[in-house]
């Protein structure tokens, strides 16, 4: 324990012995930095590289494509409608997510794990078929909510159109935009100690005043991260914009770097160029979050941790409903047209009928066969793989002092803040140009070290934000008690943090299995996934979007039982969280967890 001027104690950080940690920090530095930055480093490198093609004329160094990038027309429109699009999707999402978050972590809803499962599931739906099945409802011409509103005699025109601002904005939020804020937040607001609230509680504070005086400020650790993650995203998303907005001419930064990248001749120097602009967010990103994380502590869960619930009476069944609406819109409803889409002939026009042939041409493509078999290789590697590297990383970041821990935490946002195709296309430099990892180009082996790498912005940064909650009691008093770090880690940590390991394995198991952008440049026709399929069959020169609807309506099934695995083991090896910590709202008086009695 270490003693400050004001009096207060606070508990000293552990650390790894001086050379094991030394050591461990170097490996894991260099080895991301290679395979995360180095890449960056090439694509900046040959930004300067003049040649129009970087593949096939030699090197003639100059700043023509930084020149040509920002004189492309439209370059500062599509960064404005960036972010106007990210501004309007987090001014909805953001709270929506906070208050469903709170209410499944800290109320006594009914069904209250199945419903943060419903969340997890429309994350797990792929952004492509989830914007299909909202264009199939709300085409302005062939929309089927629209012509029912439009068979109303009062109602002439459609009232909605998904190809709008409107309709991207909505098409996020019903997307991943709510779904993944639901994710993040929801284990941290549930791994809070109960005796904090009910303290509030018996000062003669209401429900509401406790949220927002004592929980709220609490959760800013996880808040402040899961924002910071979603600020990264004003560059990245893709699908969604790419199908809604080119059809009304609305480029976003990311379709209109895809447009140089894709265009019939490859334009990757401007691309790059306009790609690099991305990495001044983290400038301003690291600074206020470690500001923010470093000014106060924001532990929640200590040797004396007691979890509860608080029960609202009888608005838990009216939350239960609010919230069971929108599980519908999130997941239900757009599945349910999925899967109509797969049988219909022609997705949209009822009137060609509905037919088998789109199942049966998929199941017996042997390319499908083979993509099912590379997508579970690599989704189950990352899966596994994952977690445990991303805990290591935020150990070292949290609760050690080794230098390197700056450089370490620059690695892990820098690398979020690049687009996926971008960061695809560095790789590819890496494995063509580095001596001895030519084989790797490819192979299963690229896609495996790709997917486990790209989801460590967000993963690394879940495990900070668990780490940060848990005090150091615990583990000092097993380092006391003669046990070691691995010791420690499987008896102490491994049940405090299997919530959060069981929700990083799920949503790594997921991102591969949805890749796109990552892999695109690096996968061959032996080691194609079935999100490249999925992707390749919706363009405008194939056009088979039944098909592409079937690929992803396995990709969920594949997802969802391997999360409804992996979440029943996280429950069983977890902390409970099931004991209620008050009764009604407004309630001041506090019943015992056992018995009920009044204390």
């Amino acid at each position: 324990m270490t003693s400050i001027a004001s009096g207060q104690v606070i508990a000293s950080r552990p650390k790894l012995r001086l050379g094991t940690g030394h050591f461990v920090v170097a490996v894991v530095v260099l080895t991301l930095g290679f395979f995360l930055i180095w890449p960056v480093v090439l694509l900046l490198i040959n930004s300067f590289n003049a040649a129009s093609d970087w593949f096939v004329e030699p090197r003639r160094w100059g700043l023509d494509h930084w020149v040509r990038a920002f004189e492309q027309p439209g370059v500062f429109t599509s960064l404005y409608n960036s972010i106007l699009i990210w501004a309007l999707s987090m001014a909805i999402s953001f709270p929506v997510g906070v208050a469903i978050a709170w209410t499944l972590g800290r109320a006594k809803v009914p069904c209250s794990r199945w419903l943060e499962f419903a969340f997890w599931v429309a994350y797990m739906v792929p952004a492509i078929p989830t914007t299909i099945a909202w264009i199939t409802l709300l085409d302005p011409d062939i929309g089927l909510i629209n012509l029912a509103l439009k068979a109303l005699p009062f109602i002439d025109n459609a009232p909605f159109n998904i190809f709008s601002i409107e309709g991207i904005v909505w098409a996020n939020l019903m997307g991943h935009g709510i779904a993944i804020k639901v994710m993040l937040l929801t284990p941290a607001f549930r791994n809070m100690d109960a005796a904090l609230e009910e303290a509030g509680r018996a000062s003669g504070a209401g429900n509401l005043r406790t949220m927002v005086q004592i929980t709220l400020p609490l959760m800013i650790s996880p808040m402040v991260l899961v924002f910071s993650l979603q600020t990264l995203r004003i560059f990245s998303s893709f699908e969604t914009e790419f199908l809604l907005g080119l059809p009304f001419g609305f480029y976003v930064y990311s379709t209109k770097i895809f447009t140089l990248v894709r265009d019939e001749i490859p334009n990757y120097g401007e691309a790059t160029v306009l790609a690099s602009v991305t990495l001044l967010l983290v400038l301003v990103i690291i600074p206020v979050q470690r500001w923010i994380l470093e000014r106060r502590r924001y532990t929640t869960i200590t040797g004396s941790f007691r979890p509860g619930v608080v029960d609202l009476g009888i608005w838990n069944y009216v939350i239960f409903g609010l919230i069971a609406f929108l599980v519908v819109l999130l997941t239900i409803g757009p599945m349910f047209v999925l899967l109509l889409g797969s049988f219909m002939t022609r997705i949209g026009y009822f009137a060609l009928g509905f037919t088998l042939e789109n199942w049966i041409y998929v199941l017996n493509d042997p390319v499908f066969l083979k993509s099912l078999q590379t997508t579970l290789i690599i989704s189950s590697v990352a899966a596994v793989g994952s977690p445990l590297l991303f805990s290591v990383v935020a150990y070292i970041l949290v609760r050690t002092r080794l230098p390197g821990r700056t450089l370490l935490d620059l690695i892990i946002w820098g690398s979020g803040a690049i687009p996926g195709i971008l960061s695809g296309l560095g790789l590819m430099w890496v494995f063509l140009g580095t001596p001895g990892l030519h084989f790797l180009f490819g192979t299963i082996w690229a896609l495996i070290l790709v997917v486990i790498l790209q989801g460590n912005t967000t993963g690394v940064n879940m495990m900070k934000g668990a780490f940060v909650q848990i005090g150091s009691d615990m583990e000092e008093a097993a380092r006391a008690a003669g046990a070691g770090w691995f010791r420690t880690y499987f008896r102490i940590w491994l049940p405090l943090l299997m919530p959060t390991l069981v929700l990083l394995a799920v949503f790594n198991f997921v991102i591969a299995a949805g890749a796109t952008g990552n892999i695109i440049l690096l996968a061959s026709r032996d080691t194609l996934t079935l999100s490249l399929m999925a992707l390749e069959l919706s363009t405008v020169g194939v056009s088979n979007r039944e098909a592409a609807s079937i690929v992803s309506i396995v990709i969920l099934l594949l997802t969802v039982v391997v999360a409804v695995g992996v979440r029943a083991l996280g429950l069983r090896l977890g902390v409970r969280h099931d004991i209620t910590a008050a009764t009604t709202v407004g309630a001041v008086g506090m019943r015992s967890p056992e018995t009920g009695a009044g204390r």
